[in-house]
């Protein structure tokens, strides 16, 4: 038997939607006002779930206290009040849509839990925008 355990979390970033390719007119017509090019930011609010067995002994499908220092560590501290286009690496040549900064968070938590565990990450980047990403 498995279950999901989720952790919440929140982060402020700027960003910039727009392919350096095009003319800001293109831009402009393509990604609208998110291609502003003095950058605008989002409060993002993110679901993070752990799916996996139920440890017999702790009761825990894992703890919570390492998942949440997990996400401090890997999405807080390298996004929180960061302009993303600018300061974080994985975006230098990647375009920082709700979609990619989900699939990003996705594979940086991946890489430091076990493979027992499916991930899903739940990114809200407006109360009514988001997007849930549960890996390749």
């Amino acid at each position: 038997m498995s279950s999901t355990l989720y952790r919440k979390a929140h982060f402020n970033a700027a960003h910039r939607l727009f392919l350096p390719q095009w003319s800001n007119e293109k831009n402009a017509s393509v990604f609208g006002k998110c291609s502003n090019p003095n950058y605008h930011g989002h409060n993002y609010e993110l679901e993070v779930g752990i799916t996996g067995p139920i440890d017999p002994v702790t009761g825990f499908v894992m703890d919570v206290a390492e998942l949440k220092a997990l996400i401090k560590t890997e999405v807080e501290d390298p996004f929180d009040h960061k302009n993303l286009n600018l300061e974080v690496p994985e975006f230098k040549d990647l375009i920082p849509t709700v979609e990619n900064i989900a699939q990003v968070i996705w594979a940086k938590l991946r890489g430091r839990i076990s493979m027992q565990y499916d991930i899903t990450v739940k990114l809200y980047e407006t109360p009514r925008n988001f997007v849930v990403y549960t890996g390749p």
